[in-house]
């Protein structure tokens, strides 16, 4: 037999030991669409379907009850433009958006770098349980605890403000307009600090021993070695939870609806809390389909901004 000739075939393919490589991707792509199937199945059904349905929803006139839905175009997307409410609703959400980020990011990385520096005591047990507490309780309940925390009458701020002799500084504070939706702000950060505090913890924490020792042997001070070590270390989590908060802040409703559903005069207002009065109390299915689409317009597009610039300054820095 020429061997010259067999070496300058080259290896036979499907041989033992060997395979065909466009066999080889075949049964990678076949393998992986059977492992995705499921999940995509998932998402048409209960993410993608949903969303189209709403869009659909926002082009017709219905009730929620009669069979006949009138098809409008986009009446309800030129009616939502001149709509005061949705306008106040949005900058509230807005408002909501930026307290959050600006008071509940900074609060929760103080109590992780507390945690965390004096991690060894016994008591700072005792602090993590103290702090992680409000995430434990439903927004159901922290709702109804605030109403009689901030009731003017008989609430334990209107008493101790009493006690103090300052009465001049006695609010109703669900109840004036102008104050209202600080008083929900606030109830809404010391609901969620404590989450981001867990997710600053862990982050902490995964930081190498030896760096901090290395830093102090250095000359470094604790001070020195979070702001000028640590906290840059963590900035991937750091714009998570930014973005997190954001998310979150734009589609706020449980604890809103349960304090004040959006009153009074909808100073409290908020898009969801709007969207649900108008497709399930006033029935006007059509206009709320709208109301929701647009927040998850609105929601998409500030989420995605906001995560390109974040990466476009991870990457320049």
């Amino acid at each position: 037999m020429d061997t010259t000739s067999i070496q300058a075939e080259g290896p036979v393919s499907g041989g033992y030991g060997q395979k065909n490589p466009s066999s080889f991707w075949n049964e990678k792509i076949i393998t992986a669409i059977l492992f995705l199937t499921p999940t995509i199945l998932m998402l048409a059904v209960f993410v993608v379907w949903p969303i189209l349905s709403t869009l659909r929803l926002s082009l017709f006139d219905w009730n929620g009850i009669d069979p006949t839905q009138t098809f409008v175009g986009l009446e309800n997307w030129a009616r939502i433009l001149n709509d005061d409410i949705f306008i106040k609703a949005f900058g509230n959400n807005i408002l909501i958006v930026v307290l959050s980020i600006v008071i509940q990011i900074p609060i929760a990385m103080l109590l992780a770098i507390f945690l965390d520096r004096y991690s060894k005591l016994f008591i700072s047990k005792f602090f993590k349980t103290i702090y992680f507490l409000p995430l434990l309780m439903s927004s159901v309940a922290i709702g109804i605890l605030f109403k009689f925390i901030y009731d003017p009458s008989f609430g334990p701020i209107t008493m101790t403000l009493k006690d103090l002799g300052l009465n001049q500084l006695v609010r109703p504070w669900l109840a004036d307009p102008d104050i209202a939706i600080y008083s929900i702000i606030a109830v809404v950060c010391w609901q969620f600090i404590p989450f981001y505090m867990v997710l600053f913890l862990a982050a902490l924490t995964s930081i190498p021993s030896e760096m901090r020792d290395a830093a102090l042997l250095d000359g470094a001070t604790e001070a020195q070695f979070y702001a000028r070590i640590a906290v840059p270390m963590i900035q991937g989590t750091m714009r998570t939870s930014v973005i997190l908060s954001l998310i979150g802040s734009l589609k706020y409703f449980d604890l809103i609806w349960v304090m004040t559903q959006g009153g009074p005069f909808n100073s409290t207002e908020l898009m969801a809390t709007y969207m649900y009065k108008k497709a399930f109390v006033s029935a006007d299915m059509g206009y709320g389909a709208t109301v929701a689409s647009a927040m998850f317009i609105i929601v998409m597009v500030i989420s995605s901004v906001v995560f390109y610039a974040s990466r476009r300054f991870e990457t320049e820095v």
